[in-house]
């Protein structure tokens, strides 16, 4: 078969699994044949040999089952970067650059600041707000060890070295200390929800806090103000449903200027505030 012949079948295939069949189609098959989605276009008459083929079916099988794209390939790119993932890290999101642009808006690149990511993951908000602030201090935390690894392995190949590393439960992993900014992706799917079931192949500590959903953001929240500076930044991605009740919480415990901001599909996805003193 021709690039382009596999491919429309491969698309025609993964519409029983993908919102977007054709791109996961092409991306996969750029990947077996190590070439960008571009040159599948220009080579469309091309035979596809059959260790390709074969290849290729393996990936298309694997997707079917479930396995995001990203794990299949081991790349994803997040704020331009290309980053590693595996199945011991979420997958990053389009709607999370929305956090990113949220937070360096805040951050001037003057500053020498100091940064915390709580749940970073593969590294992706550390390594895209370090990127941007090479006179930030970095750290990111996590409570896998292996995602920890995933994180430093990508900061690593990006050469990005002047970030923090840390092991443990949100504030856990950084007793006494104190920063200019907090940003956190936290799990925020509520435990009974049907979305859990299509994310069945990634990490579940990244993907639910509990109950309501609203666990993981209680939990930093209580203790944020006591690892902030004064007038100190929390920043949070959310559920686009979650953002009057992290409004709530962010108010209760005393954070103030609370506004929100939209992703690229006009949704409520982050929220920031500021600590007026610190206790």
């Amino acid at each position: 078969m021709s690039v382009q012949e596999i491919l429309k079948e491969a698309a025609r295939t993964l519409r029983a699994c993908s919102d977007s069949p054709r791109l996961d189609a092409e991306v996969l098959l750029a990947h077996v044949l190590g070439r960008s989605r571009a040159g599948l276009v220009s080579d469309g008459e091309e035979p596809v040999t059959p260790g390709a083929s074969s290849a290729y079916a393996d990936l298309l099988a694997a997707r079917l089952a479930g396995a995001p794209v990203a794990y299949l390939t081991g790349v994803r790119e997040f704020w331009s970067l290309p980053l590693s993932v595996n199945p011991a890290v979420l997958v990053p999101r389009p709607e999370t650059e929305t956090l990113v642009a949220a937070v360096l808006a805040a951050v001037p690149s003057d500053r020498d600041v100091a940064i915390l990511d709580l749940g970073t993951g593969s590294g992706a908000i550390a390594l895209a707000l370090a990127s941007e602030r090479p006179r930030a201090r970095v750290t990111g935390t996590d409570l896998s060890s292996a995602a920890l690894g995933v994180a430093a392995d990508n900061a690593r190949r990006l050469g990005v070295p002047h970030i923090a590393w840390r092991l443990g439960a949100w504030f856990d992993a950084v007793p006494g200390e104190r920063f200019d900014v907090i940003v956190s992706n936290p799990p925020y799917v509520a435990a009974g929800d049907a979305a859990l079931l299509r994310l069945a192949a990634e990490p579940t500590l990244a993907l639910t806090p509990g109950t309501t959903g609203l666990e993981a953001f209680a939990a930093i929240i209580a203790r944020a103000a006591q690892h902030l500076q004064a007038s100190g930044l929390l920043a949070f991605e959310h559920g686009a449903a979650q953002a009057a009740d992290v409004a709530g919480l962010l108010a209760s415990h005393g954070f103030t200027q609370i506004r929100l901001h939209e992703d690229q599909s006009g949704l409520p996805r982050v929220t920031l505030a500021n600590v007026q003193s610190s206790p």
